[in-house]
Formats: C-alpha cells, sequence, structure tokens
C-alpha cells in the first residue's frame, strides 16, 4: 500500500472561527475511548491497523501528547509534541463522524499549533493525504501550507 501525501508547515496560525469547547490534555480516564479513536484513525487513514493502539495510547497519556478538544465531551482529537530543536509535530488528528463538519476539528488543530508555538516552537509540522480535500482545506485555512509531496509506502 502507498498514500501520496504532503508535508505541511504551519509558522504562523491564522484565525479561525472557532467551534465551541476549549483544548484540553487528555488524561488517564480518556483512555479506553482514545484507544477505540487511535484504531478508528489508523482503520480510516491507512485501511488497517498498524499500530498497537494500546501501547501508544499509553505512550502518549504518559508522554502528555494527546489532546482533546471538549465540547461537554470530547469531540476530536489531536496528538502534538516538540519534536526537533525548533518545531512541533501534530498528529494523529481524529474526529469520530458523528462530530464531524462542526469546526472541532479545525479549533483542536490550530489551538495545539498556536501552544506549540508559544511554547516556542518556529513552526509546526503535520502530514495530509492528498487525496483528502476535507483535511488540505481545514489545515489550509488553519495556515498550514504544502512543502513537499512525500510517498509512505507500506510492505507486508
Amino acid at each position: 500500500m502507498s498514500l501520496k501525501l504532503w508535508a505541511n508547515q504551519l509558522v504562523q496560525v491564522q484565525p479561525i472561527p472557532s467551534a465551541k469547547g476549549f483544548l484540553r490534555l487528555a488524561g488517564e480516564g480518556d483512555r479506553s475511548f482514545l484507544i477505540n479513536w487511535l484504531e478508528a484513525f489508523d482503520i480510516e487513514a491507512l485501511g488497517q491497523v498498524e499500530n498497537n493502539v494500546e501501547a501508544v495510547a499509553d505512550r502518549a497519556l504518559a508522554q502528555k501528547t494527546l489532546y482533546l478538544w471538549q465540547d461537554g465531551v470530547p469531540v476530536s482529537m489531536a496528538g502534538g509534541r516538540k519534536s526537533l530543536p525548533n518545531g512541533g509535530w501534530i498528529a494523529p488528528v481524529y474526529t469520530p463522524p458523528e462530530y464531524r463538519r462542526k469546526g472541532y476539528a479545525s479549533s483542536c488543530v490550530a489551538a495545539l499549533s498556536q501552544q506549540l508555538l508559544d511554547q516556542g516552537c518556529d513552526y509546526c509540522m503535520l502530514f495530509t493525504d492528498q487525496a483528502n480535500p476535507t483535511s488540505n482545506h481545514i489545515y489550509q485555512a488553519i495556515g498550514y501550507r504544502p512543502i513537499c509531496d512525500w510517498y509512505d509506502y507500506s510492505f507486508h
């Protein structure tokens, strides 16, 4: 399997309408649904579960790198961390189908990107599937710009 992706970079968050809710760090009490969301992300983005999602969730919770957009209940998830000397990384981003088209993912990624910039990152990076116009539109509205093509191959 191969995916044609764009590597995207943001240096300044563009103002967007904010969805109802707020960004918060995921905690141990979120573990069970985070595992489900990480599995759903893998299936949707990769066509199969390629990771031990329980281990991924536990590592992200321990490292404090998973964030939620909360609107009464958690409605969207984004991973984010400083990963390079002066850059941040956003991944994965997932919103369950019942919460889509309400601006939650946009608000979550914008807020998390701004938080990383405020913590000293000069830029943030994320990958998008070139064949997904929805995610590309969302991220470009926030300020992400494609900087190069990226091909992701999976050999089984």
